[in-house]
């Protein structure tokens, strides 16, 4: 039999050779018919469930053509990439267990058994969607699928891998641990999931690769190729390359969009950048002629783009390091599939590329631009709120109709993730919700949106907890604390260069002090029409310092397992802070505009300098904005000062306001059909 396991940080799906499990059985008695009983004889399978066995057979055979006691079928694309597109979905394809886009898993299968892991509501939905065939195993870590893998196969026995799905990183951990213990960990670069999948596999995307439009840009190609060059040059180890792998760092280097990654402007790509030429790796036949010429293409001095075929790039550094030169890689992106044929002399090691580094820092161009597109988003999620509720009440709306209606305010958009209640689980992140598993959404419990959107200025991220009925004197205190995180890590003023995770304890302080904690990372960096998840910036181990020009979410949350989930996620700028003697301090400007909920607010947790704190309350002309995406940034925003304790009545037919619900500001009113604010909200 297999079983995959999967976890929310190192996912993986090991294959051990062995016989299949039987398919399909009638339930039993008090058997509850949503979820597959693999326990009972014979076992009982929901409707829902994929029988998986004729993958499994077909994969055991490529198994045996390697002499291979287990396979490792990592959950994501030779980029590292965060989300995945079809093509890569191997996990989803080989175990029938879908999961959401961005959920890291990966399954491991061996000869006679397999394992996946998860967090709590993917426990269930993995329950109905996989077969017997798989058993599911719940924890997270490399040494625990390494601990397992060893009970599994004989000492001698040969683990593979595709080598273009592990991360360096990855590779290195389970070659000590396997070789410690006289197994093999063996590098096979033809996929033998993709051998078995065949025809069936979704082809590689080819939608056009498009540049963008000089407004939405903050430096010409050009610009960006002079300074990482430049570089180049300055490091003291005198690279003679920079190689790209991150797809979000070929898109930002050279200005280009696609969309071959749900929710994700990318496109399948590597980038070599010499300093004497530029080597573009991707389907040439999505450039169009226009594109072509935007990036100089056909000639060859060294500022002009030379288009490569995606698959030889492994082919063609392995033949570029047969010459007199040092390739400067980010290892934290870099496959061990090129990794492995770069000679170690000839490589510089970060742990993250020039072009990374640099992305993270936006200039005054592009953090307008970011600026611009929060204004444009809190308007949808404003709207999109006093929708809810107007229809909640009804009974007509669950978590999936919602996720759905958001978009449809928004535009297009990365996936919604939206709970209420006790469908908020544990301290996982959220999975969206699918139309097989949703629930109504209700007045009586809390309901957390955790959403963004995609627009050419920039991309967005928020998260807001509301409750439209009675909330419990522990929910408000819960709310309250978690609030005060934000708004205490958002005024903080530290020194220049500090790491996040020195600071990020500020986030937790409140709930700290009752005995309370949330189990996820408190904020990461964003992008302009780029990553929502942007790294290296954010407050997690591994992160670089902070530095002015940076943006990144503050998110802190707590979670009651099996009633409520609450986080407020706020995008902040990193900015100079004024300090009242000399020396270089950097503070927080929060871009995000949409309001917290007032019914939630226990008004006497907060300090005086809480209730004080900086109000968002600006005003714009937003109707050119509501009509569409290629709009002229707005104007500087005019400060409305208005009296603590008054109400604002406005229409976004002329004026919008995002004011913050802290205890004595101005009302927010609902946005009616007629796109006007009529009546309370909170």
């Amino acid at each position: 039999k297999f079983c995959p396991f999967w976890g929310t940080t190192l996912p993986w799906l090991a294959f051990l050779y062995s016989d299949a499990c039987a398919w399909g059985h009638p339930k039993s008695l008090n058997q509850r018919e949503d979820v597959r009983n693999c326990s009972t004889s014979p076992p009982y399978l929901p409707v829902t469930a994929v029988n998986t066995t004729a993958q499994l057979t077909a994969l055991r055979e490529q198994m045996l053509t390697q002499n291979l006691s287990a396979y490792i079928i990592p959950d994501t694309d030779a980029h590292m990439s965060e989300y995945i597109g079809e093509c890569d979905q191997r996990r989803a394809w080989i175990t029938g267990f879908i999961g959401s886009a961005g959920d890291s898993h990966y399954p491991a299968l061996t000869a006679s058994v397999g394992r996946p892991q998860s967090g709590h509501r993917y426990w269930t939905q993995a329950e109905r969607q996989m077969d017997c065939n798989w058993e599911l195993h719940k924890e997270v870590s490399t040494g625990h699928i390494v601990t397992w893998l060893l009970t599994e196969i004989p000492v001698g026995g040969r683990v593979g891998f595709d080598p273009f799905l592990f991360s360096i990183d990855s590779w290195e951990s389970y070659d000590v641990a396997l070789q410690d213990a006289d197994r093999e960990l063996v590098s096979i670069t033809v996929n033998l999931v993709d051998l078995v999948w065949g025809s069936e596999r979704p082809p590689l995307p080819n939608a056009p690769i498009y540049a963008l439009q000089e407004a939405f840009a903050g430096s010409t190609w050009q610009e960006k190729v002079s300074n990482i060059r430049s570089q180049m040059q300055k490091h003291h180890e005198r690279p003679t390359a920079v190689l790209l792998s991150a797809l979000d760092e070929t898109a930002w280097l050279f200005n280009l969009r696609s969309s071959d990654i749900p929710y994700n402007p990318f496109f399948y790509s590597y980038t070599l950048l010499t300093d004497s030429s530029i080597r573009l790796f991707a389907n040439k036949s999505r450039f169009s002629s226009e594109t072509l010429q935007y990036l100089n293409s056909s000639c060859n001095s060294s500022m002009c783009v030379q288009l490569e075929d995606y698959s030889q790039i492994r082919d063609s550094i392995q033949a570029y390091t047969s010459g007199d030169v040092k390739i400067w890689i980010g290892t934290r992106y870099t496959s061990y599939g090129l990794y492995e044929v770069i000679p170690k002399e000839k490589l510089v090691e970060d742990d993250y590329s020039p072009v990374m580094i640099t992305k993270a820092v936006k200039n005054s161009r592009e953090q307008a631009l970011l600026k611009a597109s929060h204004v444009r988003d809190a308007v949808a999620v404003i709207r999109y709120l006093a929708w809810l509720e107007k229809n909640v009440p009804t009974g007509t709306v669950d978590e999936f109709s919602g996720a759905k209606r958001v978009e449809e305010f928004r535009g297009e958009g990365f996936p919604s993730f939206s709970a209420l209640g006790c469908s908020f689980l544990s301290t996982s992140p959220l999975p969206s919700p699918t139309k097989e598993l949703h629930r109504k959404l209700s007045s009586d419990e809390m309901y957390l949106l955790d959403s963004g959107g995609q627009y050419w200025d920039g991309t967005t991220d928020i998260t807001r907890t509301v409750h439209w009925g009675t909330p419990s004197a522990f929910q408000k205190e819960a709310y309250t604390r978690v609030l005060i995180g934000n708004i205490d890590l958002s005024r903080l003023v530290f020194p220049a260069a500090t790491s996040g995770r020195v600071v990020e304890a500020f986030a937790r302080k409140a709930l700290w002090d009752v005995g309370l904690n949330y189990g996820h990372g408190t904020g990461h960096g964003i992008g302009n029409f780029l990553c929502v998840h942007e790294w290296p910036v954010g407050f997690q181990y591994g992160n670089i310092p902070m530095a002015e020009g940076m943006f990144t979410s503050i998110e802190p949350g707590y979670y009651q397992d099996g009633e409520f989930g609450i986080r407020l996620e706020d995008v902040a700028l990193v900015v100079e802070a004024k300090t009242k003697y000399p020396g270089t301090y950097l503070t927080f400007e929060v871009v995000s505009l949409v309001p917290y909920d007032r019914k939630l607010i226990d008004v006497s947790l907060l300090s005086p300098e809480q209730v004080s704190a900086p109000q968002h309350c600006l005003c714009f002309s937003l109707a050119p904005r509501l009509s569409g995406l290629s709009t002229p940034l707005p104007q500087d925003p005019l400060p409305l000062p208005l009296p603590r304790g008054s109400t604002l009545v406005v229409s976004t037919g002329t004026h919008w306001a995002s004011l913050p619900c802290s205890p004595e500001t101005p009302e927010l009113l609902e946005l009616s059909s007629q796109t006007s604010m009529s009546k309370p909200r909170q």
